[in-house]
């Protein structure tokens, strides 16, 4: 049994909480393993490595426990709770912060919250609503006026970085995405890239790449203490963090669109540009929505083939194909009047909600 097999053993059962009684689920992601316990979740990061991230040492790890616990503090300060270790005890078996000189992993413990709790939840079950929406594009405009300004990342260069990666993902999977598809789609990416560069320079240059939460989708969304919450941002990359604000944005915006709830997208999005000191520039919109639906799609895809049950696969093959079809139609809309780009002329930016 190797080391972080022990791990996952250990905190699998009650009886490491103090409650040989207890319950403890666990919940399966691709970079960690979540174990819910009482009122907390603890979070063991996986022994795996991606394009983006690489947890195979157990330095790595603490490094990203520690990084998680900081970067989330921003947006969910009442969440993140503390970073533990998980050492071996001198009778042989495992305990939580033993003090040892080598810890055997590290864990995020985090408060609980019930999973109804989630925006995509809320989605799914009809009860996420205008309210909600532009409390959500109130807190994200918050978060993003106060983040650390980052201008050697993000512009034309870092887009060009996205569109490249997007690409090379989609490829792997032509039995599940249609190859001319994703070659027309990577065109479009490019000519809009091309249209835009100018603009992207001028908002790094600007101030508007900045150190983001980076994977802003529904289900890194939560109802905390009455609060639209943000949290799981990425810790592990400052390339895939340090984004221009819009392009943060706009993974909760495709997000919206693809459960058919683009509405509360507009008032979302006219809420956020309420908080400029000056109206912003929202043309890069339609790329940047593409884009997030593209890096879903081939997500989708890959969890497609990982999936024991075939209807989930099915499911997640159907998704994956229709957010493809997502990121092409956007693109169709660069430098067209849009619902979304229509939100910035309504907007009264000497008004404030």
């Amino acid at each position: 049994m190797d080391s972080q097999a022990e791990v996952i053993d250990f905190l699998s059962r009650p009886a490491s909480y103090g409650e040989p009684d207890g319950v403890v689920e666990r919940i399966d992601t691709h970079g960690s393993v979540i174990f819910l316990h009482g009122r907390r979740d603890y979070k063991l990061k996986r022994a795996v490595a991606y394009a983006a991230l690489d947890f195979r040492s157990r330095e790595s790890r603490e490094r990203a426990c520690r990084a998680e616990l900081v970067v989330n503090r921003r947006t969910a300060p009442t969440l993140y709770l503390e970073v533990r270790s998980i050492d071996r005890a001198g009778t042989g078996g495992l305990v939580f912060d033993g003090g040892g000189e080598h810890a055997l992993d590290w864990v995020v413990v985090m408060r609980r919250f019930p999973q109804d709790a989630l925006f995509e939840r809320l989605a799914s079950s009809g009860n996420l609503n205008v309210d909600l929406a532009e409390r959500l594009g109130d807190e994200i405009a918050r978060f993003h006026a106060a983040a650390e300004v980052t201008p050697t990342f993000g512009g034309a260069q870092g887009i060009a970085e996205v569109i490249a990666e997007n690409h090379r993902e989609l490829r792997r999977y032509p039995a599940l995405l249609e190859a001319e598809a994703v070659e027309r789609l990577h065109r479009g990416a490019l000519d809009a890239l091309e249209q835009l560069a100018p603009l992207l320079e001028r908002r790094r240059l600007a101030g508007c790449v900045r150190r983001c939460h980076g994977d802003l989708r529904l289900a890194n969304i939560c109802l905390l203490d009455g609060q639209p919450t943000l949290f799981d941002g990425i810790e592990f990359s400052e390339r895939l963090a340090c984004i221009d604000v819009l392009f943060d944005l706009a993974f909760v915006l495709m997000d919206l669109d693809h459960h058919g709830l683009a509405v509360l997208g507009e008032h979302l999005l006219r809420r956020y540009l309420r908080h400029g000191e000056v109206p912003d520039d929202v043309r890069p919109l339609p790329l940047f929505l593409s884009l997030r639906a593209t890096t879903r799609s081939f997500t989708q895809a890959c969890s497609a083939g990982r999936q024991p049950n075939a209807q989930l696969a099915a499911d997640k093959a159907r998704r994956a194909q229709a957010l493809l079809r997502q990121a092409e139609h956007y693109l169709q809309r660069l430098g067209a009047p849009t619902d979304l780009a229509i939100a910035q002329t309504t907007v009264d930016h000497r008004s404030r909600p």
